[in-house]
């Protein structure tokens, strides 16, 4: 993969990881349908988008930055007992709504890889996604008021993020699906599912950023992951603070915009993969 294939790779990346349209369907379709000649069954692709996730995380990071170190904080026993209770349990939380990643990620990830590399198989899923965008603002539950996230609701989203494991469905929008089922809003689903999106993606790069460094048909592709990650976790940034904002002004229809776009993206995308133009 050369430079420019990788930084496009990472806008893309940056974009579609928080985005709720699936980073990894359009990662696996974009190159298929503009041609690129980039062979999505290396062993190189999976661990150079992890990377790509991994800088993601990083963009994550900074944006939630006072979060973060509120409840390193709270964990530490520094603020006020109240403060600290409550970001411990937040913490509590966030790691509840991931286990089922972790379980279901140990599990599947063998049997499911082979799909990462099938552009026609992604655009169906990125028609999914479009369907289970607009079922989670139809079965939207009754609002729970600000902070009344349970430990239940976390385990839900969590098990809700777990569909991302099919390429073409969005883990940023599957938890705000889970988050709205649970009676929660557009902003505090997605707030909490890019918080649990952060340690998801950091564990995924941790698992893959050694197989970069470590096998030799890989070690060609450090230096171009490098700037890609840096690239990718500049645009998630960006990406992050217009989603807060959007899903903040738009509580009525938020996420049928990007239901609509997936719906016409992956039929379209199925269409001229099928007819391979």
């Amino acid at each position: 993969m050369d430079l420019l294939h990788a930084v496009l790779f990472a806008i893309l990346q940056g974009a579609t990881e928080l985005f709720p349209v699936s980073s990894l369907g359009h990662a696996v379709v974009v190159p298929a349908l503009l041609h690129w000649g980039i062979n999505q069954d290396s062993p190189g692709f999976l661990p150079f988008l992890v990377m790509l996730h991994l800088g993601t995380a990083v963009g994550l990071l900074s944006y939630f930055i006072a979060d973060w170190l509120a409840i390193l904080n709270g964990v530490l026993g520094r603020g006020y007992a109240a403060e600290n209770t409550a970001a411990r349990a937040l913490l509590g939380k966030l790691i509840i709504a991931t286990v089922p990643l972790v379980i279901v990620g140990a599990l599947l990830k063998k049997p499911l890889e082979h799909l990462f590399g099938a552009p026609l198989l992604a655009a169906l899923f990125l028609i999914a996604n479009a369907g289970l965008l607009v079922l989670g603002e139809r079965m939207r539950g009754k609002s729970l008021g600000g902070g009344a996230l349970g430990y239940r609701d976390a385990l839900i989203i969590g098990l809700f993020q777990c569909l991302a494991f099919l390429p073409g469905i969005s883990r940023s929008g599957a938890a705000i699906v889970g988050g709205l089922r649970q009676g929660i809003d557009h902003e505090g689903a997605a707030k909490f599912s890019f918080l649990i999106g952060t340690p998801a993606i950091f564990a995924a790069g941790v698992a893959e950023v050694p197989r970069l460094i470590r096998e030799h048909e890989l070690h060609g592709l450090l230096g171009v992951s490098l700037i890609a990650a840096l690239v990718a976790g500049a645009v998630s940034y960006a990406s992050t603070a217009f989603l807060m904002r959007y899903f903040r002004t738009h509580e009525a229809w938020a996420l049928k915009p990007f239901a609509w776009y997936c719906a016409a993206f992956g039929a379209g995308s199925f269409v001229l993969l099928l007819l391979n133009i």
